[in-house]
């Protein structure tokens, strides 16, 4: 306030001086110009002199004003108080400050005047009035502010200095440890038939790559197996894993045996975790997760959920078909001591879902179990299957969703096919009223899976649920046998998820086909169930001229409702793969208030992560989504997430 008080002095000193110049050369002169200058110049001064001592005493009122009210508040004790100390006008403008505040942290009087959300931020000002107040960094310190009511209208506001705090929470997050597991998922595979030399340079490599991961941190690692490893880190090297999405991941694909297939890993982390016990059961988590969905990746568990990182790879075939022996085995014996046998799939049932269906069904009913399928007998997929195993095997094979749930105990046995999500069931009521619950799915793990089943049969590898009922009734011994519709049944939903053995197929998929063919599918019957309707040729192709590329993949939608955009989409987005360039594609349309995206990639383009981004799943080469939203909302979803794939791989 003097500043401003002593600006206001310099023009009347200037004006003083003009008036006596003025006063000179009236003197010397008599002119009547000089002597009107110099009138001027009184007049002048007489105005500024007034303007000041208005100013001066209405400053002088507002200064003693505020003096009296910060005595009231005890400015003797704030300005010597060990804190730094801050008082505030009823407008929230800082008007006063102790000696601690100017000598800690500003030296100057450059506050005065301005306002507290320009010292703290405009959030802090408000958290400040709260319980606890609230932590504000200012230059290289942090402070707990804290602000009350005084007299007057007048705010006093206390800086806490808890810098050192605030750096021992920092030292505690920074330190606290998270166990890893990394296992190689083709360990075998890539060892088999090699040379005992070349086992030794292959396990060298391994370990190397190891020790490069952990080499710059004050982590631990350990070799529990030839191929799993146990690791331990502190937060402040994994945060910087995670920032490079886990480059481990790459640099394991550079390693070979030879010709065959490169290393892939999978890694389970447990983040966040209350202790090691609570993040080492996250991490098996993460593992069995990443593993779920065909390796290859990084999952993070937190108490949150899962994060994924990494997945571009395909899944690795198994060879050795162990578990499918013991799964088998336990699958006919829950069968053989419960009552009766449900077998029900995903909504919207496709080929592969009621094929796998029927074909468990057969193989119950063979053994003496009474066994049904499950679905919505009008809202399905399969309509030429479901009739040509009616007219072969009879209706009773088919059980509507509304009569299973009528006659359905708790001895019953309900066998799920060809998905693991709950929400995604023909019957999510039919399932929760189950107490005996059997999974058997190909489709890359989700984190919303069926958690509480006896047996949870799950290859991501597999070209289809039916491949792998077709290598379970092969364990189920000389007893069970299938009839030649069963086996059609079985081969259309091979034939349909690997598009007649292009994509996804296996040494064990054509296996599978081979034991259908023995027993007696013909591959013509099958190929007739294929056959679509004019109407559906149509929507097929209206869809295909509708595309458009985008980054390489083509995008096609229509607001038209025709039901045979059930078939049509899905054969579209396979037929868009045929165009030059083209690495995906996503159909969209609208029907019963939802819409449906059907989603198809060659290579390793991952339109799997694409449709989790938006709600969705399904494999790394097919996968879909069903959004309540409208078909351009949708395209712009497909599209952001196409955006936020490519950046991030």
């Amino acid at each position: 306030m003097k500043k401003r008080l002593h600006m206001l002095w310099i023009p009347l000193v200037i004006l003083a001086a003009v008036c006596a110049v003025s006063a000179v050369l009236f003197y010397l002169e008599g002119s009547y110009i000089a002597a009107g200058a110099a009138a001027m110049s009184i007049i002048c001064v007489a105005v500024l002199c007034v303007m000041v001592a208005i100013v001066d005493r209405n400053v002088t009122r507002y200064v003693t004003g505020i003096d009296r009210d910060i005595l009231k508040t005890n400015r003797e004790e704030f300005w010597d108080y060990p804190e730094p100390i801050v008082i505030a006008d009823a407008d929230r403008t800082i008007i006063w400050y102790n000696r601690c505040f100017e000598r800690d942290i500003f030296g100057d009087d450059r506050v005065y005047g301005i306002k507290l959300s320009e010292l703290v931020g405009e959030n802090n000002a408000a958290k400040m009035f709260l319980d606890g107040g609230t932590t504000v960094k200012i230059l290289d310190r942090h402070y707990r502010v804290t602000a009350q009511e005084g007299i007057s209208g007048l705010l006093v506001i206390s800086f806490v200095d808890i810098s050192s705090h605030v750096a021992l929470e920092q030292e505690y997050k920074a330190s606290r440890k998270t166990v890893m597991l990394i296992a190689v998922d083709n360990y075998e595979e890539v060892l088999q038939n090699s040379k005992e030399s070349d086992k030794a340079g292959f396990r060298v490599q391994i370990e190397k790559l190891f020790e490069r991961f952990i080499e710059n941190t004050n982590g631990i690692i350990h070799k529990i197996s030839n191929d799993r490893f146990y690791c331990i880190v502190e937060e402040r090297h994994l945060a910087p894993m995670i920032e490079r999405r886990f480059d481990i991941l790459d640099e394991a694909r550079s390693i070979s045996l030879g010709e065959r297939s490169n290393v892939t890993l999978s890694i389970g982390v447990g983040r966040g975790a209350k202790n090691l016990a609570e993040s080492e059961l996250f991490a098996r988590q993460a593992l069995d997760m990443c593993l779920g969905r065909g390796g290859d990746q990084a999952a993070v568990k937190t108490e949150n959920g899962f994060e994924f990182f990494g997945g571009v790879s395909k899944g690795i075939e198994k060879s050795a078909k162990v578990k499918t022996r013991i799964i088998a085995a336990a699958l006919k014996e829950l069968a053989a001591n419960c009552g009766n046998v449900y077998i029900m799939g995903h909504r919207l049932a496709d080929f592969d879902c009621l094929g796998a269906s029927v074909g468990l069904c057969g193989a119950f009913r063979s053994l003496g179990k009474n066994a049904c399928c499950v679905l919505d007998l009008e809202r399905n997929l399969s309509k030429s299957l479901i009739a040509h195993i009616s007219e072969r095997c009879g209706h009773d094979y088919f059980k509507s969703v509304t009569a299973a749930r009528l006659e359905f105990t708790d001895r019953d046995l309900l066998i799920i096919c060809d998905t693991h999500n709950p929400d995604m069931l023909d019957s999510k009521e039919l399932y929760e009223s189950a107490s005996q619950v059997v999974v058997i799915d190909h489709h890359r793990k989700m984190v919303n899976h069926i958690d509480n089943a006896v047996v949870f049969f799950h290859e991501p590898f597999a070209s289809s649920a039916c491949e792998m009922v077709t290598e379970l009734i092969q364990y189920f011994g000389d007893d069970c046998h299938i009839s030649v519709a069963e086996a059609e049944a079985l081969l259309a939903g091979i034939m349909l998820d690997t598009k007649n053995f292009v994509m996804r197929a296996g040494a064990r998929t054509f296996e599978a086909a081979a034991y259908l063919k023995k027993s007696g599918a013909d591959t013509v019957a099958v190929k007739r169930l294929f056959a679509d309707s004019l109407e559906t040729y149509r929507e097929k192709s209206a869809l295909i001229q509708s595309a458009k590329l985008f980054h390489g993949c083509a995008i096609a939608a229509t607001e038209s409702s025709a039901p045979e955009l059930r078939l049509a989409a899905p054969q579209a987005a396979d037929e868009l793969l045929g165009i030059t360039d083209v690495k995906a594609s996503f159909v969209i349309y609208r029907m019963d208030g939802l819409c449906f995206i059907s989603a198809r990639s060659m290579d390793s383009f991952n339109v799997q992560l694409i449709m989790e981004a938006i709600g969705g799943g399904g494999h790394q080469t097919m996968a879909g989504a069903q959004l309540d939203i409208s078909v351009d909302e949708a395209i712009e979803k497909v599209k952001g997430a196409i955006e936020d794939f490519l950046i991030k791989s």
